[in-house]
């Protein structure tokens, strides 16, 4: 094996650290601006709010801060511009350099903050989960310590609508490496047994029949129903559908049980009445889920004046931020000092780099702030119909490629902003990509959104006969005969994505 030298030449294209600080910028919504501002100030001691703009207009603020940015160092006939002082390689060596090449030593909290998190909202709702929900019930129980392990351990496995999905071996499993316990599953089963009966009834079924029965059979236990026998037969029935033909109930075959059960047809409606008035989803019934009831905060706000649309940013988005004026005091009175000190050409070199991060910051707010306003505009110019009107029919088909071009932007950048922002206008609330769709063509050549043949076909829907619900083949004709031209498994695929079942399963008695 010899070894030997060779030269290659290869181009790279990555990105500066500016441009990576701006892509994560643009993926925070309004709700969470605020925070990173915050997180960057309390790290870069030369970045500054400025408290004088904070209650006056947005826009004067705007132009206040981009002067102060405009002048900074550099128009201040006092200060002494930061590229004046002359660093040797040595001193610029004391950059330490990440594997992407990226200066390690300019920090803005981003190794703090990865990837946006969609489930992360601020603000929360602050409640008991419905784990320290159960352990108070499970803390009320005289069970010994072995018992009570198994109870937590079942607890903890529990899901967000409180099932559990997990086989009891797998519990057993988890005690005896985690706790060192060996327990058979009929002693877990047994504790199980215990659990489901807490509150919220329907808790730790192991599957939607079993939770369905716990909530009927608790139902029966009460006092008030043992001394009604009418009140306790439709019940007792809807036991007996949920036992012996679950599967039937499921695909909505109703006459095959009313003809096992030889009900008539008022005592199928009953039996159906309670037990679809049951939760299919006990772990939250009342909010005690793991995750947090989510608040949105909109980014932009669209109003209508004189048939005219105004656009605003949230003012979150704007922050008055600036640099130090102690630090730019420092940088001329060190300037004043013995250059050839090393400690003051450290102090320097420390003082520079945290004014070229502020400055950096602050020209990333800015950039955000252009960059938001100007899809947004985009957007609202593509869609201006639905904007003045709140007709869904009237969005026009737009896909990220088309905000691009108008705004000479990456569709990548375009989907960052779409992605996490939301509008409000007049007629609601909505995330920015909902406005996006792919297009349609008609019979008559004309291209519409598939937004507009979703709405009309919901709209078909609900005006169906619920005795006699239409089929994808019914929809599609009537579809068709409105002018779109539109396939079957198109309709199938579109009536999914509303969450709307088939038509078997929309059939009410």
């Amino acid at each position: 094996m010899s070894l030997g030298q060779s030269l290659q030449q290869r181009q790279l294209q990555r990105l500066s650290p500016q441009q990576i600080q701006l892509m994560k910028l643009l993926q925070i919504p309004s709700a969470q601006i605020e925070q990173r501002v915050k997180e960057e100030l309390e790290e870069n001691p030369a970045l500054e709010m400025n408290l004088d703009l904070l209650d006056g207009d947005a826009s004067t603020a705007n132009e206040e801060m981009k002067d102060e940015l405009l002048q900074g160092l550099q128009d201040d006939e006092e200060a002494v511009p930061v590229d004046e002082y002359e660093l040797s390689n040595e001193e610029l060596n004391e950059y330490n350099y990440d594997d992407d090449g990226d200066i390690a030593d300019y920090k803005t909290r981003d190794d703090y903050y990865p990837e946006l998190d969609d489930d992360k909202v601020i603000p929360i709702k602050a409640e008991l989960s419905l784990h320290e929900l159960l352990m108070d019930q499970l803390s009320m129980l005289a069970l010994d310590e072995d018992k009570y392990k198994i109870a937590e351990q079942i607890i903890g496995s529990l899901d967000d609508d409180g099932y559990l999905r997990r086989a009891l071996q797998s519990i057993a499993d988890d005690l005896a490496f985690k706790q060192g316990m060996w327990v058979e599953e009929k002693d877990i089963e047994s504790i199980l047994l215990i659990i489901q009966g807490f509150d919220p009834a329907g808790i730790a079924a192991r599957n939607l029949q079993e939770c369905l029965l716990l909530q009927l059979k608790r139902k029966l236990a009460t006092d008030d129903l043992e001394k009604k026998q009418d009140n306790k037969e439709p019940l007792l029935l809807a036991v007996q559908v949920l036992e012996k033909h679950f599967e039937e109930f499921t695909r909505k075959h109703y006459d095959k049980i009313q003809k096992s059960l030889h009900l008539s047809d008022a005592d199928i409606k009953e039996v159906l009445h309670q037990i679809v008035s049951l939760n299919p989803k006990p772990g939250a019934e009342t909010g005690h889920g793991h995750d947090a009831e989510m608040y949105i905060i909109p980014d932009f706000t669209v109003l209508i004046n004189n048939g005219k649309l105004e656009l605003t940013l949230n003012s979150r988005n704007a922050p008055p931020l600036v640099i130090s004026d102690d630090y730019k005091l420092m940088l001329k009175e060190y300037e004043r000092g013995p250059k050839q000190d090393k400690a003051q050409k450290e102090a320097v070199f420390f003082i520079k780099q945290k004014i070229d991060s502020a400055k950096w910051f602050i020209e990333m707010i800015q950039q955000r702030q252009q960059t938001l306003l100007m899809t947004m505009r985009a957007i609202l110019l593509h869609q201006e119909a639905f904007f003045l009107s709140g007709d869904t029919t009237q969005l026009k088909p737009m896909i990220l490629k088309d905000i691009a071009e108008k705004t000479a932007l990456d569709v990548s950048t375009v989907s960052r902003v779409a992605n996490s922002k939301y509008v409000q206008t007049e007629f609601g609330t909505y995330l920015l990509k909902y406005f996006f769709s792919e297009s349609l063509t008609t019979d008559s050549g004309e291209e519409v959104s598939t937004k507009e043949v979703k709405a009309i076909l919901g709209d078909l829907i609900q005006q169906e006969d619920k005795h006699k619900p239409l089929s994808d083949d019914e929809l599609t004709e009537q579809l068709q005969g409105k002018g779109y031209n539109i396939a079957r498994r198109t309709v199938a695929k579109y009536r999914e994505l509303l969450n709307i079942p088939v038509a078997r399963l929309r059939k009410e008695l």
